[in-house]
């Protein structure tokens, strides 16, 4: 009788007294004491904003961010609604030109539970729309190839890749928007990462970012020079 008291005293603590994840399920905080720095506007200011790819490419790659005025906002593991939730924080408030969204790939791994391809899309429209609404021009990427997820074992998500690609960039093509294919450059022929380009068929390594630096630079200088 002791033992039960003690599991579920042991329960009632986990559950109701355990300050728990899920009370800042878009990692609000993550961003926070860096945003207060970032309050003063820079008109030249561009924001990165995305998952643990965007995350990461300040990991493998932090001199493309060095003497920039480049901003990385990206949270490893996060969906399209948990970035969508911290947009205005993590992007408006901090009055960038561009913005560069690259997101969707836990979507389609089920991170936060099912989504289809259209729920994707519409979060990453708001997204541009609450952009547009705040005089942020916007950048759309591709997501990159994805042959099978390492942490969700047989999902084949390389269909869904190119489903959501393609409505992005049809997306951008009606809403004279700027979209950037990091997909053509780095997929295999099963529509996977090459293996040369990313340690585990998701990320990308050094050699997956020197290919999307150079496309990403293109477009942001040709969003700076938009009117």
């Amino acid at each position: 009788m002791k033992g039960i008291k003690r599991t579920l005293k042991d329960l009632f603590i986990f559950f109701f007294l355990k300050p728990s994840s899920a009370q800042d399920w878009p990692n609000l905080k993550r961003y926070k004491e860096e945003n207060e720095v970032l309050k003063i506007p820079n008109k030249d200011r561009i924001v990165f904003i995305g998952d643990s790819i965007t995350e990461g490419w300040l990991r493998e790659r932090p001199e493309f961010f060095e003497n920039k005025p480049y901003v990385n906002r990206g949270v490893d593991g996060q969906t399209t609604p948990q970035i969508l939730l911290r947009f205005r924080q993590d992007v408006i408030n901090l009055k960038p030109s561009v913005v560069v969204i690259l997101a969707g790939i836990n979507d389609i791994a089920g991170n936060t539970g099912f989504s289809t391809i259209q729920m994707i899309e519409d979060n990453i429209i708001s997204m541009e729309e609450l952009a547009k609404a705040n005089n942020i021009k916007v950048i759309l990427c591709s997501v990159l190839p994805a042959y099978h997820f390492y942490w969700r074992k047989g999902l084949k998500p390389a269909e869904k890749v190119i489903e959501l690609n393609a409505r992005l960039k049809t997306y951008t093509t009606q809403n004279n928007l700027i979209y950037v294919d990091y997909f053509t450059s780095m997929a295999n022929t099963s529509n996977g990462l090459k293996e040369e380009l990313g340690r585990d068929g998701i990320h990308p390594n050094v050699a997956g970012y020197l290919i999307m630096e150079p496309l990403i630079e293109e477009a942001i200088s040709k969003a700076l020079t938009q009117h």
